[in-house]
């Protein structure tokens, strides 16, 4: 009986953790030994045009390239069994997902507006009027499926969450928003203590973003 051969993975991305870290966690929770590339940035006007789509991350298996956070770990969490149960659970990770991706758009527009007194007005006018329902609705979900963003168990949502919590801190200049809502650092702690991140946590380089 012959094994399978494990494919060669690469994953490239930026020095930062923002919309790539839940790939790498995914990854790694899955037990895949990848190449996990972090570009100087300097080097992105080279690298740029042999993604597929002129964006990272990207996902490299085999040769093959693939693109789009969300889709990256969709895909890792079917493959490593983190996926819902029927398409009714799929449906609401997905939801919740979007929901998440949502809150980094509009915290995004404020992070880069290039015109400081503007993004200093967007800044205030976003954290009394646009970050706290949102906030508080993710608040509402994550508890009521107990630590996790849908059906109640440990899914790839769960991993997209936790890998950018600090860009969105960054972002909403919140650093102590797993503090205001302890419903968040439980959700961390569900997908940080899991011991198959453990090797790979002791070796990723600590970012901010």
């Amino acid at each position: 009986m012959f094994s399978r051969k494990m494919p060669t993975v690469k994953f490239t991305y930026f020095p930062a953790k923002a919309l790539g870290e839940s790939c790498r966690l995914l990854l790694a929770y899955g037990g895949q030994e990848f190449e996990d590339y972090r570009i100087n940035p300097d080097n992105w006007p080279n690298i740029k045009p042999t993604t597929p789509f002129g964006q990272l991350p990207v996902l490299e298996i085999d040769g093959k390239k693939y693109a789009q956070s969300l889709a990256i770990s969709r895909y890792l969490g079917r493959k490593y069994g983190l996926n819902g149960a029927d398409i009714e659970e799929d449906f609401l990770i997905d939801q919740s997902v979007d929901f998440i991706n949502d809150i980094r758009a509009k915290a995004a527009t404020v992070q880069y507006e290039s015109d400081e007194a503007l993004k200093e007005k967007k800044h205030e006018d976003f954290s009394k009027n646009v970050y706290p329902p949102m906030l508080k609705k993710l608040d509402e979900i994550v508890k009521q499926n107990n630590g996790h963003v849908a059906a109640e168990k440990l899914t790839w949502g769960d991993f997209v969450f936790a890998g950018m919590l600090d860009y969105l801190k960054v972002m909403m200049r919140r650093p102590q928003l797993e503090e205001e809502f302890p419903s968040f650092k439980q959700l961390l702690d569900n997908v940080y203590a899991l011991p198959q991140l453990q090797k790979y946590l002791a070796q990723a380089p600590d970012t901010e973003l």
